[in-house]
């Protein structure tokens, strides 16, 4: 489903046939598949699209229906991977402007802007609206505070209907978000406890909501199920083997530092930023690791297009996302009066001239720009089917990447200075001054 091409990389090509990096896929895959690497009570999403639980996953189908036909907006309260894998699947999957969607989605609990949240308070005064709220503990602080606004805002607004209109996804015994749930009636689902955030799409953290939201989640499991049982092989046959070592060695033999993910399609930029986390979080310690980056195509082109072709060298790769067909295509049309000079393009797509758009823009780019590209060709669209496939593609490269830089791939003890230092700066109790 997924083949990955290296392009403009002489010494890669070599590298990728050594007998020690060979052995070093082996080994890690093996420290991946039998848990024994740093991290490995973390590694529940290795089998997860198999071993999900059935009837939880049948009583969140039967909850999202019923909110559904309750509400027309759902306010997703979550932050990093409590929220972006569940958008990267809505936008991917449903485009940007969805046809006949019955409940629109908005996220709050990412942000601390306090126009922004002020903004979705008055647009939901008039609205019949639910709350997911995603948190393990319930007492981060920005997923926290949007949940007390909102909460308190819906309670005035809908009164004791609200207990049915508002579900937690959180721990399933502890934490101040599963003892406030259970105390006020609402509805909970469980987040695994081997199973990190920024990994956690699969499970209810992105498939309630997503539920709600009208995507076809069994559709998701497929395509997760399928790239579990076929991304097995220790080798780099294995195409998320493949992409792993590949970006290892374009840092550690070739010295570059920044990777950026390239998409052709507007639906893909939260795909993008769920990928960032993914990366950023699992291999940045140490002083180590590539910082991830995105850019969406054509658009950037006509903001970063410059800088890429011609600015500092030996710093940045490109990786391709390349779906081989739309979702939708529009086809174009000659205009009688050709004002524009385009009447050339009579009879094509616009997928068809942003195809072309990709090839042109890999060749300015790998050959005349000097900036190794590393495509990842996707059989087929944005689908649900794909979405999955590509979610445990990715999460199955970062372990074997993580490991290969001899680092943590499921801690992220960086984040939690800004934490601590906001907190004394905010005054919370119990912390030295």
């Amino acid at each position: 489903m997924i083949s990955v091409n290296v392009m403009n990389t002489p010494l890669i090509a070599s590298d990728l046939e050594s007998e020690d990096l060979k052995n070093k896929v082996v080994e890690v895959n093996k420290m991946i598949r039998e848990r024994t690497g740093l991290g490995n009570d973390f590694l529940g999403w290795v089998n997860w699209p198999a071993t999900y639980d059935r009837e939880e996953y049948i009583k969140m189908q039967a909850s999202a229906t019923s909110l559904q036909d309750k509400i027309e907006v759902l306010v997703i309260i979550g932050i990093g991977g409590s929220y972006l894998g569940a958008r990267a699947a809505a936008d991917m999957i449903k485009g940007l402007y969805p046809i006949n969607q019955k409940v629109e989605a908005i996220y709050v609990g990412n942000t601390m802007s306090s126009t922004y949240v002020a903004q979705v308070q008055a647009y939901l005064k008039n609205k019949r609206f639910g709350i997911c709220v995603i948190s393990k503990s319930g007492t981060t602080v920005e997923p926290g505070l949007a949940f007390r606004l909102f909460e308190k805002q819906l309670w005035e607004q809908e009164g004791e209907r609200a207990k049915e209109l508002i579900v937690a996804v959180t721990d399933k015994e502890r934490g101040a978000l599963k003892v406030l749930a259970d105390q006020k009636g609402y509805q909970t689902f469980t987040i695994p406890d081997d199973i990190g955030g920024r990994f956690s799409v699969l499970t209810p953290v992105g498939i309630y909501p997503l539920m709600v939201l009208g995507v076809n989640t069994d559709e998701i499991f497929f395509g997760a199920q399928k790239a579990m049982y076929e991304l097995t092989e220790a080798n780099l046959d294995n195409p998320a083997y493949k992409y792993a070592v590949a970006r290892y060695l374009l840092n550690s033999k070739l010295n570059y530092k920044v990777e950026t993910l390239v998409s052709y399609d507007l639906q893909m930029q939260y795909f993008n930023e769920w990928w960032k986390q993914l990366f950023g979080e699992s291999e940045g310690k140490e002083g180590q690791g590539l910082l991830p980056t995105s850019m969406i195509f054509s658009t950037d082109l006509h903001s970063l297009g410059q800088w890429v072709q011609e600015g500092q060298k030996g710093l940045l790769f490109e990786t391709i996302l390349n779906f081989s067909r739309p979702t939708l295509d529009v086809k174009i049309t000659k205009d009688p009066d050709n004002f524009d000079q385009l009447n050339y393009l009579d009879g094509k797509t616009l997928d068809e001239v942003n195809k072309v758009a990709l090839e042109g823009v890999l060749q300015a780019h790998s050959q005349c720009g000097e900036i190794p590209n590393i495509v990842l060709d996707i059989d087929g669209d944005m689908s649900a089917q794909n979405f999955g496939y590509l979610v445990y593609f990715f999460e199955l490269a970062v372990a074997m990447s993580g490991y290969l830089l001899a680092v943590n791939p499921f801690n992220q003890p960086g984040v939690e200075v800004y934490k601590k230092n906001m907190f004394k700066l905010l005054g919370k109790p119990g912390l030295e001054s």
